[in-house]
């Protein structure tokens, strides 16, 4: 069984940070591209940030020099470090991850979000 566990959301008041993690774990073959979305209230989810297995970024326009991916391969873990928190950028934050699996095959995994609320 494979899976991706999220931590490090919660509150933040307007211009501070958070740090968001997602590990993969099970029987997995190889992490390729990880990424983070988010989905606010009545909002369709969108893309924040994605990173390649060999370190090639995509940052959301929203977020660009604000928010910075990065990946520990060795550890098959994303963070997500966000500073200078907008109220806008309160959502429930999802972690992505293509993985080829030992034995199946290419799967989409999705963490079970968490929760980032920015006050103003």
């Amino acid at each position: 069984q494979v899976h991706l566990v999220e931590s490090g959301g919660g509150q933040a008041q307007a211009g501070g940070s958070l740090r968001l993690s997602c590990a993969a774990s099970g029987n997995i073959f190889r992490v390729n591209t990880m990424g983070w979305y988010r989905q606010a209230p009545g909002k369709q989810r969108e893309l924040v940030a994605t990173i390649t297995n060999s370190g090639i970024t995509n940052h959301a326009d929203s977020v660009k020099g604000r928010f910075t991916i990065s990946r520990d391969n060795a550890k098959n873990t994303v963070y997500l470090q966000m500073n200078s928190l907008k109220p806008e950028d309160t959502a429930v934050y999802y972690c992505n991850a293509a993985v080829t699996l030992a034995i199946y095959g290419d799967r989409d995994l999705w963490g079970q979000g968490t929760q980032v609320t920015v006050s103003s």
